[in-house]
């Protein structure tokens, strides 16, 4: 187990393989272990991989006051890859992630060369995606919890196309997996703060003036971050690549489409050359 202790926060982390930085940036509710089963494998053969718990989840220790921001997460990333890295380096960051590397393109351009934002969007807040997350949240803030199967069937479906959960075998082996990383109890623990930082998220009029290599990926059966919000974003960052995973939702890249996610992202590093 590795610690970083930076101002206010202790950030646990854990680095796999050798060669070029990939950073990989968990979403709301799933620590740095998420990443390890479907994509550390496939590279840490060529590519030094660090994964990290976000502040509010798992081993991080955060002592700054709430509500969090996703800039905080982003600063919190920035100051990681400075401490463990060899910047610049490439991020890959998933739902909330999405949110945090993106707005690390922003903040910190110079540690980064490239951005992958996968089930992302330009802000929390707004449509769908805002409704379901303040109910989410205000369900805890009224002291309500999901625990148990009817907590794993109810995210499982949010992340998952129907031809998968109805798959047995597959099934099966996603439900193993989730309640293996303990999902269902750090989403709990995390949900106010992180959710919260996701509603309060908005780049809309920031990302015209990102200049990192974006790209943006979506899913056409998410029901959890529709494709239009990833389209909205690799609209409004110069140059950015939008990429649409079909027969694919929101966690797809763990446990039913993670050959497909895995080769785009190698893809992707290797047209980088030496950028």
């Amino acid at each position: 187990m590795a610690r970083a202790a930076l101002p206010h926060i202790t950030l646990h982390y854990e680095q796999f393989g050798n060669g070029p930085d990939i950073v990989w940036v968990a979403g709301g509710g799933g620590r740095g272990l998420s990443w390890h089963r479907y994509q550390i494998p496939a590279f840490e053969a060529d590519f030094r991989c660090t994964t990290y718990d976000n502040r509010g989840i798992g081993l991080t220790e955060c002592d700054e006051p709430l509500p969090w921001t996703i800039a905080d997460m982003a600063a919190d990333t920035a100051a990681l890859i400075e401490a463990v890295c060899e910047p610049p380096v490439v991020v890959v960051g998933q739902s909330m992630g999405g949110f945090i590397v993106s707005q690390l393109a922003l903040d910190r351009p110079d540690l980064l060369r490239c951005v992958v934002a996968s089930g992302t969007a330009a802000a929390g807040g707004r449509g769908w995606l805002g409704d379901y997350m303040r109910s989410e949240v205000d369900l805890r803030r009224s002291g309500g919890r999901l625990e148990g199967m009817f907590a794993l069937t109810h995210y499982a479906a949010e992340l998952y196309p129907a031809r998968v959960l109805g798959d047995p075998e597959r099934w099966n082996e996603i439900k193993e997996w989730m309640l293996e990383i303990g999902f269902i109890d750090g989403n709990e623990k995390s949900l106010i703060p992180q959710w919260q930082a996701c509603i309060d998220f908005d780049v809309v009029e920031r990302l015209p003036e990102c200049r990192v290599p974006f790209h943006v990926f979506a899913y056409a059966e998410d029901v959890q971050a529709p494709p239009q919000y990833g389209k909205e974003v690799a609209d409004l960052i110069p140059g950015a690549k939008y990429h649409l995973f079909e027969g694919m939702g929101h966690g797809s890249l763990r446990g039913h489409g993670n050959e497909a996610f895995n080769a785009e992202v190698r893809d992707i590093i290797a047209g980088l050359g030496d950028h």
